[in-house]
């Protein structure tokens, strides 16, 4: 019973809990927010966090983190309207622009595993550099008029119902980090890792292959998620995904990853996400302004690193307590 009543009162349990009772209350109470018209707007909206969240989740188990996520994304959509002006076709770019995503990961993987330096510093570093090489290729100037079939597929709904088809992209990869997460020797690796590297390394753990090759599927994925956004808004832009980096890491800490880490499930950042996209939605519906989405954001964000932390002080303080108990007791 014991394990029953700490999962239920685990952060993934609050936040799946939240999640629930947040969709309740705004369709409930915001015009529209329920119909199935805005389902399909929300899922699309979600999209780019969701995924982009997988392999986050991930490097900031291993104690890491990767903030050029949202510039790989603009790069490699300048990239894509850049090949498509010059005449490579749709079926050339896509495999292309995700090839050249993970190639971005590459140098942030050499940077930090290879020449040791540290993921904040160097993400931030390449953030920059990614998006002026985005302004290079493509100025400021937008290209649209990509294949129709293409952009409605990604716009489009599986027949007359409100799922988005691609919603069966983020079910399958959501499954596949996951079962890589939780329930392979690759997953058990990562916790090791950002539990402590250098005992993970002693135990036999490749500790920088495994960082590595962490980074370059999030830039492979963040490649992804530029021809998808591209593709969604019919519109190739050096300025596509700007700030999103922002969101990714607030949903990833709201769901209970931490930020040192060694911490955190999958379920529970699906429900962050979820948690993030609904609460955005619905003040968008409300016609709340894009300054106060980026407060409600970083308040987020703050909250997510804050609470999970304060629980675990109450937490161990009362088991102290318990025990300091128990000993009085015996004697």
């Amino acid at each position: 019973m014991s394990e029953v009543k700490k999962r239920l009162t685990s952060w993934d349990s609050i936040i799946i809990l939240l999640t629930i009772v947040v969709l309740i209350i705004a369709s409930a109470t915001v015009d529209n927010f329920g119909t199935s018209r805005n389902f399909t707007f929300m899922v699309l909206d979600l999209l780019p966090i969701i995924l982009i969240a997988l392999p986050m989740t991930m490097i900031i188990v291993t104690g890491e983190i990767d903030l050029s996520v949202a510039s790989t994304l603009g790069f490699t959509s300048a990239l894509m309207g850049w090949f498509w002006n010059n005449g490579l076709s749709i079926e050339m770019i896509i495999p292309l622009c995700i090839v050249i995503g993970a190639i971005c990961g590459v140098l942030n993987g050499f940077l930090i595993t290879v020449l040791g330096l540290p993921s904040l510093a160097v993400t931030i570093g390449t953030l920059a550099l990614f998006r002026g090489l985005a302004f290079v290729v493509l100025g400021d100037g937008a290209v649209a008029d990509f294949p129709f079939s293409y952009t409605d597929w990604v716009t489009g709904t599986l027949g007359s119902s409100p799922v988005p088809n691609v919603l069966i992209l983020i079910v399958i990869l959501a499954l596949i980090f996951g079962i890589v997460q939780h329930a392979t020797p690759v997953g058990r690796a990562l916790y090791a890792i950002g539990a402590n590297d250098k005992a993970a390394h002693f135990s036999g753990i490749r500790v920088a292959r495994t960082k590595f090759w962490l980074y370059v599927v999030s830039g492979a994925v963040a490649g992804l998620v530029g021809v998808l956004w591209t593709l969604r808004y019919s519109s190739a832009r050096a300025d596509n995904g700007s700030g999103l980096e922002l969101a990714v890491v607030a949903a990833v800490l709201l769901g209970g990853v931490s930020i040192f880490g060694g911490k955190g499930s999958l379920p529970g950042v699906l429900a962050g996400v979820v948690l993030l996209a609904a609460l955005q939605n619905a003040l968008r519906l409300e016609d709340v302004s894009g300054q106060a989405l980026n407060i409600v954001t970083g308040a987020l964000l703050v909250l997510s690193v804050l609470l999970p932390n304060i629980a675990t002080a109450v937490r161990g303080n009362w088991h102290r307590r318990r025990l300091r108990q128990a000993a009085a007791n015996a004697q």
